[in-house]
């Protein structure tokens, strides 16, 4: 792939636009869709975005409504649309999408029900047809006002990916003396952090609009990223994600300035209006308001204590007023600020050990895994700690998109390196000799799975 990219964008919005110009000074060839001709006509003729003041759009920028024309031979496509239309765009571009495709979302959002990330949405709708097994999927996100992005502002954003070398191939190509383009592993941390903080830029909106000052912004904002970290832990995601670019400074900037959706809506809803009226008055998609279903259904799933999602919820769905809601988050019974889990620093602790002595130990665990409850995520941790790399036996039950969904959940874990498909136990042979098996880890209720099969020359260990 030369340093010279053609690269489409599926979204004519603030962010794409701002995000098509970048790219173009680059040096890159760019093309930008919008379902809507009327839109794709005004930005060809104008040269001009209507909500980026002072920005001026180059002749070089291509502008179509045809999908077909922004997604065909293209060195990366980029996902440019609100959180909500990510799966039906997915679904009308994936005809033009070649596997192996690099595909870079920059949406935040998290699907209800589901409880996909974005990228997990274009992954689960791409490989319906069976065609795309291969495409290369990569979350940018950090704290990127779209309207400085456009006037050149020194900005910096993280390319989410688990191979490092597409993560480093994005990276090259957004970065310039404006944009500082770091790479990370965690891909579902950073996905989390984006959905997450527009909820608590909405309570931070809600208390400014309260009249109350910066010391309540600062708990608001300090205390929601504590809740964050405490559903990323229990997801698998790594710590240190939560206190980059993707995190803590992704809530700073979205929770204090106003060229932040989520923090303006959150401040109009404080003065008193409805939710729908402060969206109308935004004039633009506020993701936190579409991210809010997802994150208490997270909430619920994992067992974790989330008070200030919960509020903004009761705020946003009429159950509690605004003035009701700072009144509860204030007289809440009274806590430690600091509770890490020991299963935590254990696992943590071990990898360190292991990768400074340069240990290897691979361990193989099965099952269907239709709910990865806090406890699963534990058992898989602690069969984690037995070695350095873990890899998954996934049985596949035949219903195509729930393994996908089950699949895609235990690759965005942390301690999770592998996930292969297989049909029943009767697989664990091959995989034990093509992956170079040390030790597997079985659950009470496998014994009798693994005790028909011989000759698996490797130690089972039931735990």
């Amino acid at each position: 792939m030369s340093n010279k990219k053609s690269i489409g964008i599926l979204g004519s919005g603030t962010w794409g636009v701002a995000l098509a110009r970048l790219l173009q000074r680059n040096g890159h060839h760019v093309t930008v869709w919008s379902k809507f001709q009327q839109e794709v006509d005004s930005l060809h003729k104008t040269r001009a975005h209507p909500n980026l003041p002072g920005l001026s759009i180059s002749e070089d920028i291509v502008f179509t409504s045809d999908v077909q024309t922004a997604c065909t031979g293209k060195d990366i496509l980029l996902f440019a649309v609100p959180s909500v239309f990510v799966r039906s765009t997915a679904a009308l571009a994936a005809a033009f999408i070649p596997d192996g495709q690099i595909i870079v979302d920059v949406a935040k959002g998290i699907e209800p029900d589901s409880l996909l990330t974005m990228t997990e949405v274009i992954r689960n709708e791409l490989c319906k047809d069976g065609r795309h097994d291969n495409v290369k999927l990569v979350a940018l996100s950090g704290p990127t006002h779209a309207e400085e992005v456009a006037l050149d502002m020194p900005t910096a954003i993280v390319s989410a990916c688990t191979d490092m070398d597409v993560a480093e191939v994005v990276q090259d190509t957004f970065m310039d003396t404006c944009m500082r383009t770091y790479t990370n592993a965690d891909v579902l941390g950073v996905e989390l952090c984006g959905a997450l903080k527009n909820i608590m830029a909405l309570a931070a909106g809600i208390s400014a609009g309260l009249g109350n000052g910066d010391n309540a912004k600062a708990l608001l904002i300090t205390r929601g990223m504590a809740e964050i970290v405490r559903l990323g832990l229990a997801m698998g995601c790594s710590e240190q994600t939560f206190y980059g670019l993707a995190g803590i400074g992704d809530l700073i900037v979205t929770a204090t300035s106003m060229h932040s959706r989520n923090n303006r809506c959150g401040m109009l809803i404080g003065q008193g209006k409805t939710p729908e009226e402060a969206i109308r008055e935004v004039g633009m998609v506020v993701e936190g308001i579409n991210a809010l279903p997802a994150a208490m259904q997270l909430a619920e799933r994992y067992q974790v204590e989330m008070p200030i999602v919960a509020g903004v919820n009761a705020v946003v769905t009429g159950k509690i007023t605004p003035a009701e809601l700072g009144h509860a988050l204030m007289t809440r019974d009274k806590t430690r600020e600091v509770k890490q889990s020991e299963m935590n620093v254990r696992f943590e602790s071990a990898l360190q050990r292991r990768r400074m002595h340069g240990e290897t130990r691979r361990v193989l665990v099965g099952g269907t895994f239709p709910m990865l409850t806090a406890e699963e995520i534990a058992w898989l941790k602690a069969a984690k700690e037995r070695g350095t790399w873990l890899a998954v036996a996934l049985v596949d039950d035949g219903d195509a998109v729930k393994f996908e969904s089950r699949r895609e959940s235990l690759r965005a874990l942390r301690c999770v390196d592998r996930v292969l498909p297989v049909s029943d136990w009767t697989d664990l042979k091959d995989a034990v000799h093509n992956l170079r098996i040390d030790l597997i880890v079985a659950k009470p209720e496998q014994v009798q799975q693994f005790a028909d099969q011989e000759g698996l020359g490797v130690e089972v260990i039931i735990n």
